[in-house]
């Protein structure tokens, strides 16, 4: 008998983006005519800057010829855009970084869910509450946690909540874990974690002899130069942090798929006898093992967007989203709502009006203005009672959509 992993059924309902399709597939067969606007998953609705089209329509060419044809690639990405990473998003920040610690994958959902692999399978580890569901379904996955209480909360986890009291920024945990997630600006509260806020963090790592998994997935949407765009630039942050960051969001690449994951030579973890191993040998066996690489073409597409027009290009396509979080924040604030995020992070994070519960609130959105959020709840426990809304979309929509919800909800 071919026995299932039991520790897929700990998972109570669908995935949180799956169950949002699901209501809302529902919903538009019953309501055909209903124009419906989404604000829900986090996708870019621009097209791919032009110097990136350029790029990835050269390097097809290339691949048409006998001469530029290229096979398999190298696992860990080809040097023209690890060298490119490594040069603007690292040391432009004065932050040295080698080549053979940068990981070219094909997306930072992956590699979150993947990075956990390399870790014991007794590790403890904590999450910001809320927090992007695929931290801890991954692990649960994994049988690296118990069954869910009535709250979503699986035992097993430390859960670190991301409140309006502190300022969605929580502090290191009390007790003891081994390996940590952190995104900022976070995915879904929108908070950007200072530079005095991440210092502690890497403090507590090294004190705890804990591992930080970074998540700067939206790292180009920060508007505040002196908050810090990489853990590293953080002393010590190399001994105990592990980065991720993305093309998705900052580039338009959610159906292209490139990102990358960097794994310091100094960053170790320890076997059941002390002896401590490079965690940068294990991820790059691990890579090496499962994964055959990003295709040259999307690589040279990523690579152009380090290019002087690319970086242009892309800095307006980020520009244009941060604006329609304006518009959300300001229309939606002015009809009474409480809003925080949109500011260093293309999200809004609203607080349900009337203390609805996030579902509650995410089919009144749908039924009575035909727009779509994401529920709060789906990100964790402590997001029950607010709602995400996402800032990818046309300027039209949004501003549709403010004035949708404002006559919908009597604001």
């Amino acid at each position: 008998m071919a026995r299932i992993n039991d520790h897929y059924r700990k998972l109570r309902a669908g995935y949180l983006f799956p169950e949002i399709g699901r209501r809302v597939k529902a919903f538009q067969e019953a309501n055909p005519k209903a124009r419906i606007i989404r604000l829900g998953i986090g996708d870019v609705t621009l097209p791919l800057a032009p110097a990136v089209v350029e790029a990835f329509r050269n390097a097809v060419d290339e691949m048409a010829t006998a001469e530029g044809f290229r096979g398999y690639g190298p696992e860990q990405g080809y040097d023209f855009l690890v060298d490119a990473i490594r040069k603007h998003d690292f040391e432009a920040r004065g932050v040295s970084i080698a080549q053979d610690e940068v990981f070219v994958s094909d997306g930072s959902k992956c590699d979150s869910g993947n990075l956990q692999e390399i870790f014991g399978a007794s590790c403890r580890f904590a999450v910001v509450d809320p927090v992007y569901p695929v931290y801890v379904d991954t692990n649960v996955m994994a049988g690296r946690t118990g069954p869910a209480d009535e709250s979503g909360r699986f035992t097993g986890i430390t859960y670190l909540p991301a409140t309006e009291a502190n300022g969605f920024v929580p502090e290191p945990p009390a007790e003891r874990v081994d390996l940590v997630y952190l995104c900022t600006p976070n995915n879904p509260t929108g908070a950007a974690a200072t530079r005095e806020q991440l210092a502690r963090w890497v403090a507590w790592a090294h004190a705890n002899d804990a591992v930080i998994v970074f998540d700067a997935a939206y790292e180009a949407y920060i508007t505040d130069p002196a908050l810090p765009r990489s853990i590293y630039e953080l002393e010590g942050a190399k001994e105990c942090a592990i980065e991720m960051r993305s093309f998705s969001k900052r580039a338009g690449f959610t159906g292209v798929r490139c990102a990358y994951t960097v794994v310091p030579k100094a960053l170790t973890g320890s076997t059941d006898t002390g002896e401590r191993i490079p965690l940068n040998a294990l991820w790059s066996r691990r890579q090496s093992t499962k994964f055959n690489g990003v295709s040259y073409p999307v690589q040279r597409a990523a690579a152009a967007v380090y290019s002087e027009a690319g970086l242009v290009q892309t800095a307006a396509q980020i520009a244009f989203y941060m604006e329609n979080a304006r518009r959300l924040r300001e229309g939606l604030g002015r009809a009474g709502f409480t809003l925080f995020g949109g500011i260093h992070a293309p999200y809004i994070w609203m607080r349900t009006p009337r203390r609805l519960g996030s579902w509650e609130f995410f089919d009144r959105l749908l039924t009575q203005a035909h727009v779509v959020g994401t529920p709060g709840a789906g990100f964790g426990p402590s997001g029950e009672g607010y709602l995400r809304l996402s800032a990818f979309n046309s300027r039209e929509n949004v501003d549709e959509a403010v004035d949708r919800v404002r006559r919908a909800f009597g604001a």
